[in-house]
């Protein structure tokens, strides 16, 4: 799929009906859906329990908090892309902040050209996030399969008396000759054995 046909989740948090509206122009179906609105922090959080979002997008203030607390906690815990908007005069307060965690902060009042330049950057760094999510994912069905082949190996030692090499011969030739992988091979052991 194209990059420009990626369809990205929104959660907006923001008590300000006209800004919402403002906003909701940007947010085109086509490219991103759905879009929730949730007027406090609270009820974001209660939004983030039914499901993911890729974008949080917070206006700030709110009537429970800055959302500054909020959006480092979700940099840290979750997959979205976060970004705050915030009064000029309160801009640096907020980078010192949040800037180190990965939260995007866009200084009020703003424009929407500005607006859209924001959100092509929130795309573009969603989908590097997707990448690392997939690398990550590699790594850790690798490191599984390692575990396996392993555990493979040591009951192959205890039980027929094999060194580590012989049973680490023995699991590739099996896995070369039948064309099946390391792993299948070593569950079928684990599974005679153990």
């Amino acid at each position: 799929m194209d990059f420009k046909e990626q369809v990205y989740s929104v959660l907006f948090i923001s008590a300000a009906e006209k800004f919402n509206t403002s906003v909701s122009e940007l947010l085109p179906d086509y490219r991103y859906h759905p879009v929730h609105f949730a007027a406090s922090i609270s009820a974001a959080k209660r939004a983030l329990i039914e499901r993911e979002f890729d974008f949080i997008i917070i206006n700030s203030p709110l009537p429970d908090e800055d959302g500054i607390r909020f959006s480092i906690d979700v940099c840290n815990s979750k997959k979205s892309v976060v970004m705050i908007m915030v009064r000029s005069e309160l801009y640096h307060s907020f980078y010192d902040k949040v800037s180190s965690h990965g939260v995007y902060l866009l200084s009020k009042p703003t424009s929407k050209p500005i607006v859209s330049t924001a959100l092509d950057w929130m795309a573009t760094t969603r989908e590097r996030l997707k990448k690392l999510e997939k690398k990550t994912l590699s790594l850790e069905e690798k490191m599984q399969e390692i575990r396996i082949v392993n555990r493979a190996k040591w009951l192959l030692i205890t039980e027929l008396k094999m060194t580590e090499t012989d049973a680490h011969r023995y699991i590739e030739k099996q896995a070369m000759d039948r064309c099946v992988s390391k792993k299948e091979i070593a569950e079928e052991i684990i599974k005679t054995y153990a």
